[in-house]
């Protein structure tokens, strides 16, 4: 039975992992750099990786002999590689052979969508909440980034490349700082 209470904590809590608002300087300079990304196909791939993962996720990591941790770990380094790219102006992902299908799912729809922190997160609610209340969060949060990707064109119109370039630098810090969260939380050593 569907409980407000839980979808809403669920859809507060994914909301702040998938961090789209967040993301929107790399989504805009992958919107310049190709001219257009498919936000039906990134909110469908996302959904679908996202979806799978609430309920294989940990069926899948451990076929591969890898735990949560391990995951997490390799989506932080990930993570971080992209707030470098933001922050220092550098390419460290081949960027310039990319179609508008590739880069509407890789890094839109994962790692940025549906990354390591998204799945980790989905494992550790799938534990808490019922799994109606989740999808309905899933849902909810997917609907809010087809938004955002579907206005990312005016949304960088409305910010200039002044306000794209600060808020790029910025971000690139916050997503420097959640890939050390990230990887401090899940290193066992």
């Amino acid at each position: 039975m569907l409980n407000f209470k839980e979808i809403v904590s669920v859809t507060l809590i994914l909301f702040s992992v998938i961090d789209v608002l967040g993301s929107i300087p790399v989504i805009v300079d992958f919107r310049k750099r190709l001219g257009h990304i498919e936000s039906g196909k990134a909110t469908l791939v996302a959904g679908g990786i996202m979806i799978v993962f609430l309920f294989l996720g940990e069926r899948l990591l451990s076929l591969f002999g890898v735990d949560v941790a391990s995951f997490a770990v390799a989506g932080a380094i990930i993570l971080f590689l992209l707030g470098l790219e933001m922050i220092l102006g550098r390419n460290f992902f081949k960027h310039e052979t990319m179609d508008v299908t590739s880069a509407s799912i890789v890094p839109i729809a994962f790692p940025i969508i549906a990354g390591a922190g998204t799945m980790t997160t989905l494992l550790a609610l799938r534990s808490a909440y019922e799994i109606q209340n989740i999808l309905v969060g899933v849902l909810l949060n997917l609907l809010f980034v087809f938004l955002v990707l579907k206005s990312s064109s005016w949304i960088g119109n409305k910010l200039g490349s002044g306000g794209i370039e600060i808020l790029r630098k910025v971000f690139g810090i916050i997503l420097l700082a959640i890939a050390i969260k990230l990887f401090k939380t899940n290193l066992v050593i």
